[in-house]
């Protein structure tokens, strides 16, 4: 049988395998098991473990470390032991194998007993709680997150001490315990808990004058160090003692006599908003906060903290609200509320301060009594919370300062905060646990819409409520006012809400409200003026950038700032919810966000910054796709730019395999983007921009089979060329046109298209481009099965570039081209000597999507000579290349044609599956010779050949 694991954070950090101490390596990794274990079987995140362990300055490295760690305390402890879980970890153990757990778990106990006035018991659990400490807890960790993680566990052992000491009082133990007291006291001078019970202590054990001098010392102390007089409690202690009270001479029934006769509370404060009737979906967040109520009967078993984050109008205080109101019964001793007004246009945010006030008030505090020191203050409510199960709404925090002083010492309460920031110093070093609210989902959505507006009136116009949904973007603030004006025009069909939210330009008008906290335009003004001035530049000119999502450099290029200073401000959107970071280094705006960013740039930035703006982003869009295209494609022959406006961040990519690494890696990120900059482009007039992008981002669309989107592209392209009047730049448009058409089937089209661009480059004396055109014009005329028109032009493409002294690859791939039209006329030994010529120029090894087409040529002339083996040997040489570089089309051609040969060998089952591999392709490509390929593979099956 396996030997237990054992593990201690209430001291150093150990571990332990039955009686054998395991070795748990270097500090850091320390560092990482502690925060697993102070999880206590909870995930924990990724980005929290990162905190943790480096702070906030965390190097590029630190999540690989963090791996790396996670890794080799797997190793040491079993594999089991930390499980993966979403974006973090959790560890997986016996819930006594921890000492904090255990500790935690006697404590209540105790407390248990306690209330089941078994004195006792309760004294025996806590003995043997406080055994489980063995000096500083986390001892040898270090950081502030550690730190924090510390003070909190040293509040869990001051609680228990102050139980253990109150047991004792009551079993009569004042006499042992006089000195353990005073001792405990000038640790901590300050803590009034202590101070209260040694005067008790001291009291009963006859010593009157000690009692009166330990008050007088604490009066003088506090007097002192912080301006404040001390607490009720110890006044009463102090007062009793005085007249001689004979009830504090001996321990009544109750189990806490130290506090004896308490002063009546208050009611409790019950002081939540209205929970929404109408509240829908957040299953899974809901799920998350109720994870925090991990203590017994559903209370918290420490001081629970949750951050509930998000952008504005997403929900949040309604979530908070909602979730407040279904656990309210766990905090029977009060459920507070303070709106923090952390972005309120109206005025200041509410200090920690007032905050405090107003919970000590809610408590039925003299409001004269309270101290004016803010740290005297915060002692006071942590005085006033002891013992209490409290919950508290801390609703619109600005941010973690503001939170801090409010959040209470003892287990029991809980609190939850909501805020457009992230608030991640809460996160990071007072353990508060993430809650991230996202938009709706559309099902939440439309049921959001028919608990407003009645399912019968949404179920009449699903698509106008799809549209409703979509303008919305799916932001609950903006659907409740949508629903609202529906209410209020019920005679009006939806679909006329629907086309009025369709006008981008009047969205905004549309969902705005004469109370400014339900007008979307008004709430993400409240985050947008909290912003610093660079950072609500940069949101305004977000607006501009062609969308969906942009990365680093190219906001950087936007706004003409270096890289580290965009970085800067895109922190500073991010941690407001005014922009998201969907993935590592990728930047995006909610639709409606984008909308008022677009509105303030249009009223705040000049038509010159706008235009000088779009010049920057289209600049590093044309330069960085121009850079990638020339390592997707070498060969292809280059179009001359521009110099990039001042500025601009252009990506750079290494050299790499063709049409592979980083630069194939790059279009297929940015390819939505890049298409969506074309646009841009015509619209706002950039012609030169238009078609030069068009052509740049052309054959990575060719290779993936996006011929819609080519053909989009090229039409644009094609607009912009001709208001040039660059016949150079229409020739390279029709060349991608003619690409496209002929991959749609219209092959008529594309020849014309072709021979109009060779008569185009002709015209203008660019030789290698005419070549290159002869060569496809060549292809096109196979196509229309004009086969001796396309051998003139694969000729006249070799001739070209033979004669222009053109680079090794392209007269290869000419002569490719040659030995192709040779066999598809029955000349094959003039096909393979042209095809094996091409084949042996050293460049082509560096070249292998045209490699690949080479050895598809060799092949076919080796199946029609009757040398089968050597025909199968090639294409499989031409798969390996086509695989590498993920060129379907290209290997679906090549997979047909190895099933004929296959075929003719008579081998049919290998036949049967090169076909069926070709089939998946060309289906998944949505290309036209998939119904010749089932046609192949039906006659395979019903009329199979003789063997």
């Amino acid at each position: 049988m396996e030997e237990q694991l054992r593990f201690t954070v209430l001291g150093p950090v150990r571990a332990w395998r039955g009686p054998d101490e395991v070795d748990l390596g270097p500090p850091k990794q320390r560092a990482v098991l502690a925060m697993l274990l102070l999880g206590e079987g909870a995930q924990v995140s990724v980005e929290t473990l990162v905190d943790a362990v480096w702070g906030t300055g965390s190097p590029g490295s630190a999540v690989s470390s963090l791996r790396t760690y996670v890794y080799r305390l797997r190793q040491l402890l079993g594999p089991l032991t930390i499980v993966s879980m979403g974006d973090g970890y959790q560890m997986s153990i016996c819930p006594d194998s921890c000492d904090l757990t255990a500790f935690r778990e006697l404590v209540a106990r105790a407390d248990r007993a306690r209330r089941d006035d078994d004195s006792n018991t309760a004294a025996r659990y806590l003995n043997e709680a406080l055994a489980h400490w063995q000096g500083t807890a986390l001892a040898g960790i270090r950081g502030e997150y550690a730190q924090a993680q510390r003070n909190w566990l040293e509040r869990l052992r001051l609680s228990a001490l102050e139980a253990a000491f109150a047991v004792r009082l009551d079993l009569g133990e004042h006499t042992d315990i006089a000195r353990e007291l005073a001792a405990l006291v000038a640790e901590h001078p300050l803590d009034e808990r202590f101070r209260e019970m040694l005067m008790l202590a001291l009291y009963r054990s006859g010593r009157q004058a000690e009692a009166l001098m330990t008050y007088s010392e604490a009066r003088s102390l506090l007097a002192d160090e912080m301006g404040i007089d001390p607490g009720p409690e110890l006044r009463n202690m102090y007062e009793r003692i005085l007249r001689a009270d004979v009830a504090l001479t001996t321990p009544p029934a109750p189990t806490h006599p130290y506090t004896m006769q308490p002063v009546p509370r208050q009611p409790a404060p019950a002081q939540l908003p209205v929970d929404l009737p109408a509240f829908v979906g957040r299953a899974a967040q809901l799920a998350q906060v109720d994870l925090m109520l991990d203590g017994e009967d559903g209370i918290p078993a420490h001081v629970g903290v949750g951050v509930i984050t998000g952008m504005a109008g997403v929900g949040k205080s309604t979530f908070a609200v909602h979730w407040a109101h279904r656990v309210a019964p766990c905090f029977p001793d009060g459920q507070l509320y303070i709106n923090l007004r952390g972005f309120d246009p109206a005025g200041l945010p509410v200090s920690p301060d007032r905050a405090l006030r107003t919970v000590l008030e809610s408590f039925g505090c003299d409001p004269m009594s309270l101290p004016q020191d803010a740290d005297a203050l915060a002692a006071w409510y942590r005085t006033r919370l002891a013992g209490r199960q409290v919950l508290l709404l801390l609703d619109n925090a600005r941010d973690a300062q503001q939170v801090r002083p409010l959040l209470p010492a003892n287990p029991g309460c809980m609190v939850i905060v909501t805020s457009r920031n992230r608030l991640s110093g809460l996160i990071a070093t007072d353990g508060a646990r993430p809650v991230h609210l996202n938009a709706l989902t559309v099902a939440e959505a439309r049921e959001f819409l028919a608990r407003r507006l009645g399912a019968s009136r949404v179920a009449a116009e699903p698509a106008a409520v799809d549209e409703i949904i979509e303008h919305c973007a799916r932001l609950p603030l903006a659907l409740s006012i949508a629903a609202a004006r529906a209410l209020a025009r019920s005679a009006f069909p939806l679909a006329t809400l629907a086309q009025e939210l369709g006008d981008g330009q009047s969205r905004l008008n549309t969902l705005s409200d004469c109370d400014a906290a339900a007008d979307v335009r008004a709430v993400f003004s409240w985050s947008y003026h909290a912003l610093t001035p660079a950072a609500a530049r940069l949101f305004r000119l977000i607006a501009l950038h062609p969308g969906p999502d942009a990365s680093l450099a190219a906001v950087g290029s936007l706004a003409g700032l270096t890289l580290p200073h965009t970085h800067q401000l895109l922190a500073e959107l991010t941690e407001a919810h005014l922009a998201d970071e969907p993935a590592p280094g990728r930047y995006a705006m909610h639709d409606l966000l984008r909308a008022y960013a677009d509105e303030l740039a249009r009223a705040t930035d000049t038509p010159h910054e706008q235009h000088a703006a779009r010049l920057r982003v289209l600049d590093h869009y044309l330069h960085s796709a121009h850079r990638a295209g020339r390592a997707y494609s070498p060969d292809r022959h280059a179009i001359a730019l521009s110099a990039p406006s001042q500025g601009v961040q252009a990506e750079e990519f290494p050299p790499g395999p063709e049409r592979s690494g980083p630069a194939a890696s790059w279009f297929d990120t940015e390819r939505a983007v890049v298409i969506e900059a074309i646009r841009t482009a015509a619209a706002h007039g950039f012609a030169a921009h238009t078609w030069q992008l068009a052509w740049s981002v052309a054959h990575h669309l060719d290779r993936k089979a996006q011929w819609h989107d080519l053909e989009a592209t090229q039409h644009m392209a094609m607009e912009a060329a001709e208001r040039l009047e660059d016949p150079c730049a229409q020739a390279h448009v029709h060349l991608s046109l003619a690409r496209a058409a002929a991959c749609l089937g219209r092959v008529e089209e594309a020849r014309i298209r072709m021979e109009r661009a060779v008569e185009l480059f002709a015209a203008a004396g660019e030789i290698t481009a005419c070549a290159d055109s002869h060569r496809q014009v060549s292809w096109v005329a196979e196509q229309q099965g004009d086969l001796e028109g396309a051998l003139f032009h694969a000729q006249q493409s070799l001739a070209r570039h033979r004669a222009a002294g053109d680079p090794a690859p392209r007269t290869a791939a000419a002569l490719n081209a040659v030995g192709w039209c040779h066999i598809l006329l029955g000349q094959h030994q003039q096909a393979l000597d042209h095809c094996q010529e091409a084949l042996a120029i050293p460049e082509l090894h560096h070249r292998p999507y045209l490699a690949a087409d080479v050895w598809d040529s060799i092949a076919l002339a080796q199946h029609q000579l009757g040398r089968h083996t050597d025909a199968v040997a090639s294409y499989e040489q031409a798969l390996v290349l086509f695989r590498k570089i993920g060129v379907a089309q290209a290997e679906a051609d090549t997979l047909r044609r190895l099933g004929d040969t296959h075929l003719s060998s008579g081998r049919v089952e290998q036949a049967r599956a090169a076909w069926t591999q070709a089939l998946a392709l060309l289906e998944r490509l949505g290309h036209a010779d998939q119904e010749a390929v089932r046609a192949q593979l039906k006659a395979l099956t019903t009329n199979p050949p003789c063997r």
